[in-house]
């Protein structure tokens, strides 16, 4: 073998040497830093030098203390709302601790441009008079809605004429029970979804009906 030959060939084992050292120690070192990250950090977060020091209040400060003669306001219960609403989103519940509130689409209760109620419509409806019925409530508000196409006063008119038609079938599913009612059409005033698009077009025309829990007027 030549001086040549013999230097290439050492050339080559110390760089497959250096190489493999290399890749050795990448793969130590790479375990070495999952193992500590496994371990969690070694000092509580906020307990390290370079820490900034809690912030001291003083229990004396004036900006803590009642003005004199001022007292705490009673406790007062938050209101909390559920809302439940169907798959198609046809119909939605609201409740609160004070009030229940149910609103159909249109689509549900009537035929397109109609005040006239569907065949399907008065189950609806007498389903709504069932829970009006359970919380003995005497005051009911039945409010229509429309969409943002077509007219203001058209939507007025039209979504005056549908609250009217919910009213009349429960007038007639809660006989003789005292319940007064206030109705209004409202026509694209008060939108729940976005008027941009069909789908939300369609859950804003609708109708509302909503109550006091428990009888509360």
């Amino acid at each position: 073998m030549t001086s040549l030959t013999m230097r290439a060939t050492v050339s080559r084992s110390l760089t497959t040497a250096i190489a493999t050292s290399v890749l050795i120690t990448g793969v130590t070192v790479l375990g070495a830093s999952g193992a500590q990250a496994d371990d969690g950090p070694s000092t509580p977060p906020g307990t390290e030098a370079s820490a900034e020091p809690p912030v001291q209040i003083d229990a004396n400060s004036a900006g803590l203390k009642l003005a004199k003669g001022a007292t705490l306001a009673p406790a007062k219960v938050l209101d909390i709302k559920s809302i439940v609403e169907d798959q198609g989103g046809e119909e939605r519940r609201e409740d609160t601790n004070e009030t229940v509130k149910f609103a159909l689409q249109a689509e549900v209760l009537f035929g397109k441009d109609s005040a006239t109620l569907s065949s399907k419509a008065n189950g609806r409806i007498t389903a709504i008079a069932d829970e009006i019925k359970k919380q003995n409530a005497t005051k009911i508000r039945v409010f229509g809605f429309t969409d943002d196409l077509g007219s203001y006063e058209h939507g007025k008119v039209l979504s005056k004429q549908r609250a009217d038609a919910v009213q009349k079938v429960l007038s007639e599913e809660l006989a003789n029970s005292g319940i007064t009612y206030e109705v209004r059409g409202y026509s694209e005033d008060y939108p729940i979804a976005d008027n941009s698009t069909e789908e939300g077009r369609k859950k804003n025309r609708r109708v509302e009906v909503s109550f006091p829990r428990g009888g509360e007027s």
